[in-house]
């Protein structure tokens, strides 16, 4: 069945239509092209015209112009808009005029990497020129290292090997280090938070390195939609960038349909599991063969929904071939796998975390649907993009969750359609972060006295803090890495995690084999003993969780349940940093604790999801030092509630600002947490604390501390706009207690008031 006609059957199905608060069709857009440099070599104008490029899109034109001339650049287009023409061009064209130059390519991922050399491969075959480029990272046999240091004019490689692999050993990468004449920063976009962060200071220490062997070289930055591409790319790489945001790509036409699964309780509020009703979307478009794609926000959701789709297709040998599970935790091999099964058209439907959010390419899909607001409008048109990437009739299914966030963009369609891209933070100066970067950069090359890493002020009081710490040595108006071990190997770019945990099956007791892995701060979630871990939609339970050794040894079950931790988060106040005394409430922010712990598990049962019972969990505490903002509420307002009504108005703020937040600070979900405290042992009042949820904090907590009563006042909105009669998931949460409703909506009320603030 085509899309069109699966279309057409879903909008005569009134069941399906009567959950539909939107169907809005966006028009299919034409190409615009530019022209290319009059100066480019004609052998890659002719890989190109054999290629079909006759002309170039106008942003990629200008973007290659740019490049030419040595400017540094970022360039903003949705997915599958030939960004990776942007930066081959010039590259190629360097590299044929100067055979000395030399090009480094990052990519964020090793998936990506490679699928995007390909194209660049592919026009150097064409060309049939000397031009040797290489991948380089953790796959890399190490007989190929020595040729590609040497020889390689484009060294394709991640942050991670970068950070570890290349600049510690900068003297065996001398040809490339005075030869740099392009870096390429591709998915941009991806570096937010922690990661980000560490990435602008592998940049800060190659740009060191670099100025040390007498390069200076050009970035090009390439990144999905973003409302702040430029001052991400010029914090990134330290210095102005030139913007280019002009897409000229085409588009097919694509339909957009926001789904509001139906209310099956209707005096609390109740609506059906986002998991169904995305299940039941899911398994029409198999049924209708309609290539397609599911994402999820949580590997346990992934994991789920491909048990469900697979057994709907299984044949008599138990094959499920046709819908494959796919997100990080996987093993290489496997991704690779699966990819190449769904360019070559073998997989149906495949459900996905975010991990195919970025550009590989995963050939000709129909249909995306999302199991709940990804949670920030960038992710939902990266996703989306994943379909009608060659100009077809796509569609985009997005079926909301509960909470409120995902109900209020399903009930305010025009806010998601007129609202732009979101902010994507990081702060290269976060202490935490800097402080590693600098022994870094100390062990790659000595410190002058008077040396400014990154132009930075307090550089000298960083160094005398290492030389303090035996770390560093000062001689002769110098410093010098002394300490015996190695200090990339303890820093995890993408998070402040210790290394992933192995996920070993053991089944077969003549051969244990390892089926993935997992970070340390979702270990205590999913791999805990008697956890049911799940793979492909395979069950397995976790016989033992080695936290010592970082190993978890599962075995094949088949049981009708999966399971589901509860996380206990507790805080506790380190410094307060400043206080501003009333106001809509006291507010306040500064460093705190955060300490988190899994206790216990829940079975939920397949199908109807209903709780089986529970077991206990006991693993370590895992700590965190980050900022945190928070508020007290006014003596005058608390003496007027009693305890219980006062509580259940806390769980329900709380839950709202967890939701609203992100909106607000333009983030994603899980940048920031939420949590309150009815009598709070550092104020000694009703509570509620936002924390970033990073360590060291990266700069969210202390823009709503500048928000004043912002987001109380969007609290109020959406408790006034929840159709709801005393408190329900979309507003107040679940477990908020009778009367949390009419308790938050009086307190608000009042506070939002100018000149009500804690009124007698």
């Amino acid at each position: 069945m085509t899309t069109e006609a699966f279309l057409k059957g879903i909008k005569n199905d009134p069941a399906f239509m009567r959950n539909v608060t939107e169907w809005r069709v966006l028009p299919a857009r034409p190409a615009r092209y530019g022209a290319f440099p009059p100066t480019l070599d004609e052998r890659i104008l002719t890989v190109l015209r054999q290629k079909g490029i006759d002309r170039p899109y106008i942003h990629q034109s200008r973007a290659i112009s740019l490049a030419l001339e040595g400017r540094d650049l970022v360039v903003v287009t949705p997915t599958a808009s030939g960004k990776t023409l942007c930066y081959n061009v010039p590259v190629l064209e360097s590299i044929l005029k100067d055979e000395a130059s030399r090009a480094l390519y990052l990519f964020p991922t090793k998936a990506l990497s490679s699928d995007q050399v390909a194209e660049l491969y592919s026009m150097i075959e064409m060309m049939g020129v000397d031009v040797k480029a290489y991948t380089y990272d953790g796959d890399t046999p190490a007989s190929a290292r020595t040729a590609i240091r040497s020889a390689g004019h484009v060294v394709v490689t991640n942050p991670d090997m970068l950070h570890q692999g290349i600049l510690p050993h900068h003297v065996k990468w001398v040809k490339l280090f005075e030869n740099l004449k392009y870096v390429v920063i591709d998915e941009i976009h991806a570096y937010r938070g922690v990661f980000g962060s560490n990435l602008a200071n592998v940049i800060r220490r190659l740009k060191r390195i670099c100025a040390f062997y007498g390069s200076d070289p050009t970035f090009i930055c390439c990144s999905a939609t973003i409302q702040n591409p430029g001052e991400l790319a010029q914090t990134m790489i330290g210095k102005p960038v030139e913007l280019v945001d002009e897409n000229g790509a085409p588009a097919g036409e694509r339909h957009v349909i926001f789904y509001n699964p139906p209310v099956v309780n209707k005096q609390l509020g109740i609506r059906e599991g986002s998991i169904k009703s995305t299940r039941e979307i899911a398994e029409r478009l198999l049924a209708a063969n309609v290539q397609s794609i599911v994402f999820a926000r949580s590997r346990l959701t992934v994991e789920v929904l491909t048990r469900y789709l697979k057994d709907k297709v299984r044949d008599p040998l138990g094959n499920a071939g046709r819908v494959r599970g796919y997100r990080g935790g996987y093993l290489p091999t496997q991704r690779r796998e699966i990819e190449r099964a769904l360019r070559a058209g073998q997989i149906t439907t495949v459900v996905s975390t975010n991990a195919l959010e970025l550009g590989i390419d995963i050939g000709q899909l129909d249909a995306c649907v999302l199991c709940g607001y990804p949670g920030t409008i960038a992710s939902t048109w990266q996703q989306a993009g994943r379909a009608g990437r060659r100009g077809s009739v796509s569609l985009l299914v997005m079926v909301a969750s509960s909470g409120p966030l995902d109900q209020y963009i399903i009930n305010h369609p025009d806010y998601f359609f007129g609202q732009s891209a979101e902010r994507a933070l990081i702060n290269p100066d976060n202490l935490y972060i800097l402080l590693n970067h600098v022994k870094c950069a100390a062990y790659e090359l000595p410190f002058e006295e008077d040396e400014k890493y990154a132009g930075l002020d307090d550089t000298p009081e960083l160094l005398g803090y290492l030389e303090d710490q035996s770390i560093l040595r000062r001689v002769a108006g110098k410093y010098y890495w002394m300490a015996e071990e190695f200090p990339e190997a303890g820093i995890n770019l993408r998070s402040a995690s210790d290394q992933n945990f192995l996920i070993v099956d053991i089944t077969d007791p003549k051969k244990h084999r390892v089926i993935g892995e997992m970070d340390r701060f979702t270990v205590p979630m999913l791999l805990h003993q008697y956890a049911i871990y799940m793979h492909e939609g395979t069950q397995y339970q976790v016989e033992e969780l080695d936290f010592d050794d970082k190993k978890a040894y599962i075995r094949r079950v088949d049981v009708g349940y999966y399971t589901d931790a509860d996380l206990t988060t507790s805080l506790k106040v380190l410094d307060e940093f400043e206080h501003v005394p009333g106001g809509a409430w006291d507010r306040a922010r500064g460093e705190v604790l955060v300490s988190s712990i899994v206790t216990v598990f829940k079975k939920i049962k397949f199908d109807t999801h209903e709780n089986l019972g529970w077991g206990p969990v006991t693993l370590p505490e895992l700590e965190m030092q980050t900022t945190a903002t928070w508020w007290t509420l006014p003596d005058a307002l608390e003496e007027r509630y009693e305890r219980e009504p006062l509580k259940n108005a806390m769980v329900g703020l709380a839950h709202l600002m967890r939701h609203i937040a992100p909106m607000s600070l333009m983030c994603a979900p899980q940048d920031i947490n939420v949590v309150y405290h009815v009598k709070d042992t550092f104020t000694g009042k009703p509570t509620v604390y936002l924390y970033d949820t990073v360590p060291g904090g990266i700069g969210l907590s202390d823009r709503v501390f500048e928000m004043e009563d912002q987001l109380f006042s969007k609290a109020l909105d959406m408790l006034n706009t929840c159709p709801c009669v005393d408190g329900c998931p979309s507003c107040v949460g679940a477990s908020a207690g009778q009367g949390a409703k009419f308790t938050l909506t009086r307190i608000l009320t009042e506070l939002v008031k100018p000149g009500k603030h804690a009124a007698g």
